[in-house]
């Protein structure tokens, strides 16, 4: 049985299925526009690293600055109010600069217990010998006298040289830490000693709290002041503090 031709299609040829119609993406979406990445993710934005950790060049190259007193990691280095990043002074460094101070300081006594010794033993070689006069004489009695008042003279000149020098060690140690930062010793050695917390010279207060912790030490035959020379062995904060940069809040560290 035949059908008349459709007038469509008159020659009967097949037809394609018809595609149902695609949905067309609206604006802002799909291939090739996509959802712009967070802010602070993805390349080239880097976040900062871990506070802490990283060489100070790469943290200025990120623009971190940690917080003052932080200790890096591993690296001997600090952050310190208003010097930035600085490097912390090694024990082989401050004992250099200690033992140029030594010789510095021993110089100056040496030159002073020989002017004074030589003083002392001029007045011991001017008194008489009182053998050779009569004893219950007057002239025998005026002999003891002076030989008297040149041991009383050599002893005089023996504890003013013990308070000369005393002072000058104090006035070196104690003044030029306090406003200088340094001696002669660490000067040469390129060290400075600072306050933790704001970088400035240590101040009278402070420069005298870190001497005389030494000192008084010494008293037990110096030991204890070996042991607080010593003492930032035993710092386990990495900050190589001894007791006395503890007592005075203070840091050496390397200009």
């Amino acid at each position: 049985m035949s059908y008349p031709p459709d007038p469509n299609n008159p020659y009967n040829q097949p037809q394609q299925p018809q595609q149902p119609p695609q949905p067309q993406p609206q604006p802002g979406y799909g291939y090739p526009q996509q959802a712009p990445p967070a802010a602070g993710y993805g390349y080239p934005q880097q976040q900062p690293p871990a506070a802490g950790y990283g060489y100070p060049q790469q943290q200025q190259a990120y623009g971190y600055q940690p917080m003052p007193g932080t200790l890096q990691a591993n690296n001997g280095y600090i952050n310190i109010a208003q010097l930035g990043t600085v490097k912390i002074a090694s024990m082989g460094q401050r004992f250099v600069a200690r033992l140029i101070d030594f010789l510095a300081v021993g110089a100056v006594i040496a030159l002073v217990m020989a002017l004074g010794l030589a003083g002392s033993l001029g007045i011991v070689k001017d008194t008489e010998d009182c053998s050779t006069y009569s004893y219950g004489t007057v002239s025998y009695n005026d002999c003891i006298q002076q030989q008297n008042d040149a041991a009383a003279g050599l002893v005089g000149t023996m504890l003013i040289m013990i308070v000369v020098l005393s002072l000058f060690n104090l006035l070196y140690e104690w003044l030029m830490v306090s406003f200088v930062g340094a001696t002669l010793g660490k000067m040469a050695m390129g060290l400075r000693v600072v306050k933790e917390n704001t970088g400035r010279t240590p101040g009278l207060g402070g420069g005298f709290i870190r001497f005389i912790i030494p000192v008084v030490g010494g008293f037990l035959c110096y030991i204890g002041a070996v042991l607080v020379y010593l003492s930032p062995f035993f710092d386990n904060s990495g900050k190589l503090q001894g007791w006395h940069d503890r007592a005075a809040g203070t840091l050496v560290i390397k200009k």
